[in-house]
């Protein structure tokens, strides 16, 4: 058994701007996206339930039709992606409305 011990940056006193809080889902969306593309480099393929062998999983689906407890666990990638960009002393701004 490995003895690794993970200590992410702590960003518990990270408040995050209005702005920011609504790239969470954008992000997550994206998050998934990733996701669904490398599986799908990998040779896996939807199926009703996860086989490691068949290389099959129900969430090659759109980030839309997730449960919600897969989107909550993509929201929080997105948020706590966000309090460490901030927390390193980064800022996030976004250049016009038409890039968007």
């Amino acid at each position: 058994m490995s003895d690794y011990q993970p200590k992410p940056v702590d960003t518990t006193g990270i408040v995050l701007p209005e702005e920011l809080l609504q790239l969470t889902e954008l992000i997550a969306e994206n998050v998934h996206e990733v996701w669904s593309a490398g599986r799908i480099a990998e040779g896996w393929t939807y199926g009703e339930k996860k086989d490691a062998v068949l290389k099959t999983t129900p969430l090659l689906i759109p980030y839309r039709d997730l449960p919600e407890s897969e989107k909550e666990y993509d929201r929080r990638t997105a948020f706590e992606t966000l309090k460490l960009i901030v927390k390193l002393g980064y800022r996030i701004v976004p250049n016009d409305t038409e890039s968007r």
